[in-house]
């Protein structure tokens, strides 16, 4: 389910096709798709936030969070359990 959400709040914030929803958990995301700049990334967070109910601290933005889908759902579901 967690995995779900956030690929369809990257498809959202992206703007991206329908065919981008074959995202899997080994996609690449940064330096692969070229939506996914700083703007992009600021917005994806804040939808995070909004969606799962907690808050990211500067601290924990990483490029290592945003090298897959499955790093980025990684690191919401320790934020859920954290």
């Amino acid at each position: 389910m967690t995995q779900d959400i956030v690929k369809q709040i990257i498809i959202k914030n992206l703007n991206l096709s329908a065919s981008m929803s074959d995202l899997i958990l080994t996609s690449p995301l940064l330096g692969a798709i070229p939506e996914l700049d700083s703007m992009a990334v600021v917005s994806i967070i804040t939808s995070l936030e909004e969606s799962f109910g907690f808050t990211i601290y500067d601290d924990e933005i990483s490029s290592e969070n945003f090298q897959s889908l499955g790093s980025l759902v990684e690191f919401v579901e320790i934020k859920l359990n954290g």
